[in-house]
């Protein structure tokens, strides 16, 4: 049984490229490498934003969303709050609507977030390239766009105790990267 973990581990770490080591917390520490390069469409500009040049050296929290996800709507008072505390450190919040599916209006939906933000479009291609699989998919990165924060799955209810834990989890790994 044990040469099968072990085996199980060495094939995940090939095909995923980071070590997944949980914590009380329920984090993921991840051994920490660069996220894949990206452009998108900003829903509410239309400009194009290239990833990971819109980091522009500073860290930033990234979010793969849809307007159906009741994680993603529980969680969103905490990233609004993110936003405001980490602005100062340069910190932005990268939304990326994914798995959206047609059920909703992705740019109403962020219009009525009331808070800055870079939100991508369609970006169903980029989530596969992050290996999201279930939303909300929720990073960090640093200010060279490698992934030092990735929540992991949960079997929480969508609500305040999971909002809670993520925010604290994006706090702690952002705190790590500002000095906060």
């Amino acid at each position: 049984m044990r040469g099968g973990t072990l085996l199980l581990w060495l094939v995940t770490f090939i095909l995923v490229g980071t070590i997944a080591i949980p914590t009380a917390a329920g984090a993921e520490a991840i051994k920490t490498v660069q996220a894949p390069a990206w452009r998108g469409t900003d829903l509410m500009n239309g400009k194009q934003v290239d990833f990971p040049g819109v980091l522009n050296g500073k860290p930033a929290v990234v979010l793969f969303w849809a307007t159906w996800c009741s994680y993603c709507k529980a969680f969103m008072p905490a990233v609004r709050q993110i936003q405001a505390d980490y602005a100062p450190q340069g910190v932005q919040i990268i939304s990326l609507n994914a798995k959206e599916r047609g059920r909703g209006d992705p740019k109403a939906y962020v219009a009525g977030l009331n808070f800055p933000m870079v939100a991508i479009a369609d970006a169903d291609q980029i989530a596969k390239q992050y290996n999201v699989n279930f939303i909300p998919g929720l990073m960090v990165v640093d200010g060279d766009g490698r992934l030092t924060y990735r929540r992991r799955s949960t079997d929480l209810p969508a609500g305040t105790t999971v909002a809670e834990q993520w925010d604290g989890e994006v706090r702690a790994a952002l705190d790590a990267l500002v000095g906060g």
